[in-house]
């Protein structure tokens, strides 16, 4: 049964209970990974192997999301600053013991004409057994986050200095 979380604003990703960081990069430009994130969010499954649909609600300002394992969340887009950063707010789900949880995609340019530097921020809060098992699952989610990226990456042009307009 889908249950309400806490709503939360951006600066939960700096004091929520429980942040786990993860960061990576990759050849893709930041408008390419951007794109790929904000823009075409029913393509998720097919580089971030966990989701299994994917899909804007509210006209673009929310997402429904089922992972694998039957999750289900309601979210509410919190930020979607072009090339920049891409935050979404958990309103409703089926996770037993959680209280607010805010995830952010941060997009920073690599060396010019060398891609990206993501940093993806897992921003919760929820019941003591929630937050253990969260700060558990720290290995496994970070594996899940660069093993999308990699998949993500493999379906966007690498970004090339040459001939590259500014």
């Amino acid at each position: 049964m889908a249950r309400r979380l806490r709503p939360v604003g951006l600066d939960f990703t700096e004091d929520a209970p429980v942040r786990l960081t993860f960061a990576t990069r990759t050849a893709a430009a930041p408008e390419a990974v951007y794109q790929a994130l904000a823009e075409e969010v029913e393509g998720w499954p097919r580089w971030f192997r966990a989701v299994t649909l994917a899909r804007p609600t509210h006209g673009g300002a929310g997402r429904e999301i089922r992972l694998l394992g039957g999750v289900r969340f309601q979210e509410t887009i919190m930020a979607a600053d072009p090339e920049q950063r891409y935050a979404y707010r958990v309103d409703e789900t089926n996770v037993p013991g959680v209280r607010a949880l805010l995830e952010e995609w941060r997009l920073t340019p690599a060396d010019p004409g060398s891609g990206t530097h993501v940093r993806w921020t897992f921003a919760a809060d929820g019941s003591a057994a929630f937050r253990l098992a969260l700060s558990a699952a720290r290995p496994g989610l970070g594996h899940s986050f660069r093993a999308a990226v990699r998949a993500l990456e493999a379906r966007l042009p690498a970004q090339r200095s040459a001939g590259r307009e500014q």
